[in-house]
């Protein structure tokens, strides 16, 4: 592995393919080639000397990186990214929202700062008269961002796309995100006798390769499975050569006619998380929500129980009935259901609690001395 320096300032890590010529900037150097893919029917030398870039311990731990370039601090790393929904759970909405607010550098999701930059955005499911008028919607009378460039039609990756989009990042070295929606329109054919595996992990790649080489963010809009799991990333349409090549996961998950969803996300470089998101139909925009995501996405007399047991942990369904006034048959059908769902946490003699874990040696109210982890469930 080579350091080199393609911003001034900036130090940071290049693909081995990309590492021959030490004394060129990155701009001197040609596109990145499909050579390397795992899978690909591309043979290439051996290198004299495999050791040549191994790295002592003690070396690279006394070495110096620079943290990741954020496109959305928090959400987006500088790598490659899949955002992926249902179909019209409102993710070529939410793309849309971050590509506007990363070019004019504006507070994405109603609470997140960006440092702004170019951005290119693939539509290549829209037309330019549904562009427009989604981002008049989203912009309301903010100028558009003249850094935002936008295409409906575009070639595939192998097929020119790649080289296409290493000359515009070129063009373009401040460039901070690139959106590609969907990418099952720009991954090109899978080649013959390739196995499934392979042919998602090597177009994944050639996304990978722009991003690690540009140091950029590259977002994937990607589809979600009809069938559900317990794992989200478990969801995504294809093999698992699509989550194992992205350094960042997130996928949308909106109930159909509803405005709350959830945003589950996971990657190397964030943490994992699930963030609450509310769709404003009439300007098309996604905002963050406050407190845990669960709050957002129950029903009327889910959302009930939950708020009277987190101002009353360890109350049982008699309880919250008489606090809230509903239903008891109702509350203790509700109650079991949340339970099973993870919703709320039930312990052996009846008595419900928040979802959020309390610490192993916590005691449970009502129950002094009794650690949690001692308290069957």
């Amino acid at each position: 592995m080579t350091l080199a320096e393609d911003r001034p300032g900036v130090v940071r890590t290049l693909h081995p393919v990309h590492t021959a010529g030490l004394g060129e900037s990155v701009d001197d150097r040609p596109p990145p080639t499909d050579a390397d893919l795992p899978g690909a029917a591309v043979s290439r030398p051996v290198p004299d000397d495999p050791f040549a870039k191994a790295w002592a311990a003690d070396q690279l731990m006394a070495a110096h990186f620079p943290p990741p370039r954020w496109a959305v601090p928090g959400l987006i790393p500088e790598g490659l990214s899949i955002l992926a929904g249902a179909p019209k759970a409102g993710k070529s909405w939410l793309s849309l929202n971050l590509a506007l607010g990363v070019a004019a550098g504006t507070r994405v999701l109603g609470e997140i700062d960006v440092d702004p930059g170019p951005v290119l955005y693939l539509a290549l499911e829209d037309t330019p008269r549904r562009l427009q008028n989604r981002m008049g919607k989203i912009l309301g009378d903010q100028p558009a961002p003249p850094d935002l460039t936008l295409l409906t039609e575009f070639p595939t990756l192998p097929a020119g796309g790649a080289d296409a989009i290493h000359g515009w990042l070129t063009q373009h070295p401040t460039a901070r995100l690139v959106v590609i929606d969907v990418f099952a329109k720009l991954r090109g054919a899978t080649p013959h006798g390739m196995n499934p595996y392979d042919a998602d992990y090597a177009a994944m790649g050639r996304a990978k390769r722009l991003a690690d080489h540009h140091g950029v963010a590259v977002v994937l809009v990607h589809h979600l499975r009809k069938m559900g799991a317990d794992d989200f990333t478990a969801e995504l349409s294809g093999t698992n050569g699509v989550a194992g090549a992205a350094d960042t996961i997130m996928a949308l998950k909106r109930p159909r006619g509803e405005a709350d969803g959830v945003l589950h996300i996971t990657g190397r470089d964030v943490d994992e998380a699930e963030r609450a998101l509310r769709f404003d139909p009439a300007h098309g925009s996604w905002s963050l929500l406050g407190g845990p995501a669960v709050d957002h996405t129950v029903g009327a007399t889910r959302a009930t129980v939950l708020a009277y047991v987190r101002a009353n942990p360890g109350v049982t369904p008699k309880d919250i009935s008489d606090g809230t006034g509903e239903d008891r048959e109702r509350i203790r059908r509700t109650c079991t259901r949340m339970a099973d769902d993870g919703q709320l946490r039930r312990t052996a003699h009846g008595h419900y609690y928040p979802p959020e874990p309390l610490t192993p040696t916590d005691p449970l109210p009502g129950v002094p001395g009794v650690p949690m982890s001692q308290t069957p469930t």
